[in-house]
């Protein structure tokens, strides 16, 4: 991916292309390769905090987060009406295949299919914290196979159903739903803001610990009703989220117009190292710099008029004197240049 090099998003984008198709895939993808009716048959739906946590980990999760802020492009409307449109399909299948589970559910035995669903849930956390993992893990379809082969103990086939297993799923993809629709909202607020790397290892921590109660149910070990994974994936979005960093709007709001009322020339305090070097020669020739004082005088002497010979020597001229002396020699004070 352009921007968040998510695992599972990344293998997925390959295939499918555009961002459109490729969050409709990761949604979907629970529904087809056996995830959610395996979490529906092991019995995780069965009170509102495993609804939740299934809604927001396996439907939702980091990968729909990734998808969506680092690809889908366009208004925040045509990102909802898009996610609309997913999740028009993802619910009414998600409700079908929770109604089919107690059938599947006579056919298994239990136990032992439990176990497989926690393997799975367990793989989808490494394959999402570390590509390089995943690629040495089967698929989760594979899993789920192999543990239907395993558990699979047939005592006569009869088509039953349940409302109870109908409302659970349905919800569960409601809120899988309602989850990307609120980062489609957030959007705009949310780019830029959220390390989606840090989110997404925070969230295979979470399957993590979603995955145990089921791995570690025949040892009575961490058999509890608290939501540990939905308070792991809480802490996860608060270290994610830097409220300081420039999102999307602080980006856009910076690109401001330049002020036409501001003076083209040079302002008070500016540097003066920026001015034209042209524009200093031209000053350098128009003004030429004065001598220094104590420089000797350049050209001929400054006595060269006879007339002004005259009155630096008394009144008399520099001829009159018969023996050609210099008439400045006895008194060097009448000297002009000294």
């Amino acid at each position: 991916m352009s921007t968040s090099r998510h695992p599972v998003a990344l293998r997925l984008e390959q295939q499918v292309g555009s961002a459109t198709k490729l969050l409709a895939t990761v949604m979907v993808l629970p529904l087809i390769d056996g995830i959610f009716p395996a979490l529906v048959v092991a019995g995780v739906l069965g009170s509102a905090t495993g609804v939740v946590e299934t809604g927001i980990l396996i439907f939702g999760g980091s990968a729909t987060a990734a998808v969506i802020l680092a690809e889908m492009d366009g208004t925040r409307r045509e990102m909802v009406a898009s996610v609309l449109l997913i999740g028009a399909v993802i619910i009414p299948v998600a409700a079908v295949e929770a109604a089919l589970a107690p059938t599947l559910q006579e056919l298994l035995n239990l136990p032992v299919f439990e176990r497989f669903a926690g393997l799975v849930i367990l793989t989808i956390a490494a394959k999402t914290a570390s590509s390089e993992i995943g690629e040495y893990l089967p698929s989760p379809g594979v899993i789920i196979g192999l543990g239907l082969v395993a558990s699979f103990e047939p005592s006569g086939f009869a088509l039953r159903t349940s409302t109870e297993y109908v409302v659970n799923g349905t919800a569960a993809a409601a809120v899988g739903v309602a989850f990307a629709l609120s980062i489609a909202l957030l959007s705009p607020h949310l780019r830029g803001r959220v390390d989606i790397d840090r989110f997404r290892f925070g969230s295979a921590v979470a399957l993590g610990v979603l995955a145990l109660p089921i791995l570690l149910g025949p040892f009575d070990l961490m058999q509890t009703e608290a939501p540990v994974a939905l308070a792991v994936l809480a802490v996860t979005t608060l270290f994610a989220y830097d409220p300081n960093s420039e999102g999307e709007e602080g980006a856009a709001g910076g690109d401001e117009a330049p002020d036409d009322d501001a003076p083209d020339g040079p302002v008070d305090g500016a540097d003066e190292s920026d001015a034209d070097p042209a524009d200093a020669d031209e000053e350098s020739e128009e003004a030429p710099s004065e001598p220094p004082l104590d420089a000797p005088p350049e050209g001929p002497s400054p006595i060269v008029d006879d007339d002004v010979a005259v009155l630096a020597n008394g009144g008399e001229s520099r001829d009159a004197d018969d023996d050609g002396a210099d008439p400045f020699t006895d008194d060097d004070s009448r000297a002009p240049w000294l």
